[in-house]
């Protein structure tokens, strides 16, 4: 499928405010419209962005419906989603992808969206972003808010070098970057919309996992063959997860090929937390210590 990276953002552009998962706190969402604001975008709220059902934000229909809604708008340039949560696995079966991929538009959320970005990538071939949550945008620091930007309003390439980085496996490799929430790609395995990893440089972050916890999903891909098929592997935020020397070792004791392996990176639930295009050319380079992500060809 080709790949299609969504028209860069431009200042004016709205943005549409989507909540595929969980409800949210509407004082946390205006402060981050606000910090759209002030980089230059306009916000437009999905028709049932308030509805809330439960410990979801709606029911699937009305979520699902949403997002159709807003990437069929002509106005908004760009799809942000409000919060992760829990949800957005539930609206895979409704999901039109023929309609994401004619409509190319920026996507971007993190955490239990995860499920969101591999999928239109892999269904509907479009770069999507890996990068905060509107909820979040009023409490992140300035690297945060301004890789956001980097991200999606220009063409450069994105060159990522954390400032404490560790080498766990040395070595260079390049592949179509994939990546997002740890136990969100558990959760997807055995399914139809099991994600492709074969050939792809994959980055991998989470929250509040015990260590034991962790290994027992590493384990779980590595039964399901990620270590045999994919290029090299990032680490990034693992916050509240115990001792991140530990799960390094464990990601050694099931790395049976010499594909590049590094942690450190500010991706994830932490801050910073730096917006990354899923779907893109990419490459791990251990010894520069850096994650190269080349820069978007116009659609």
């Amino acid at each position: 499928m080709e790949l299609i990276s969504p028209p860069r953002l431009e200042p004016g552009d709205y943005i549409g405010i989507a909540a595929p998962a969980s409800h949210f706190r509407p004082d946390a969402l205006q402060q981050g419209m606000a910090v759209l604001n002030k980089m230059g975008f306009r916000t437009r709220p999905a028709p049932a962005l308030f509805d809330r059902q439960g410990y979801l934000a709606g029911s699937d229909e009305s979520r699902a419906a949403d997002l159709h809604h807003l990437f069929r708008d002509p106005a908004v340039k760009g799809i942000f989603c409000a919060r992760g949560g829990y949800g957005s696995m539930r609206l895979l079966p409704h999901l039109d992808w023929d309609l994401v991929r004619t409509h190319p538009k920026v996507f971007m959320g993190f955490s239990d969206v995860t499920v969101l970005l591999a999928l239109f990538y892999q269904r509907s071939g479009l770069v999507t972003y890996h990068g905060p949550l509107v909820t979040e945008l009023g409490r992140v620091s300035q690297d945060t808010q301004q890789a956001v930007v980097r991200a999606l309003a220009s063409w450069d390439d994105i060159i990522i070098q954390p400032a404490r980085g560790v080498v766990v496996q040395p070595g260079a490799a390049s592949g179509p970057l994939l990546g997002g929430n740890l136990t969100l790609f558990c959760h997807l395995l055995g399914t139809p919309f099991e994600p492709r990893v074969a050939g792809h440089l994959i980055f991998i972050e989470d929250r509040g996992e015990e260590l034991y916890r962790i290994d027992r999903m590493l384990w779980q891909l590595y039964l399901a063959g990620w270590f045999d098929k994919i290029k090299g592997l990032v680490l990034g935020h693992f916050t509240d997860c115990g001792d991140m020397a530990g799960i390094c070792e464990l990601v050694v004791g099931l790395c049976n090929r010499p594909i590049p392996v590094m942690a450190g990176f500010e991706i994830g639930h932490a801050d910073p937390n730096l917006t990354l295009p899923i779907g893109k050319q990419a490459t791990l380079d251990t010894q520069s210590g850096t994650l190269s992500i080349h820069g978007r060809t116009p659609h």
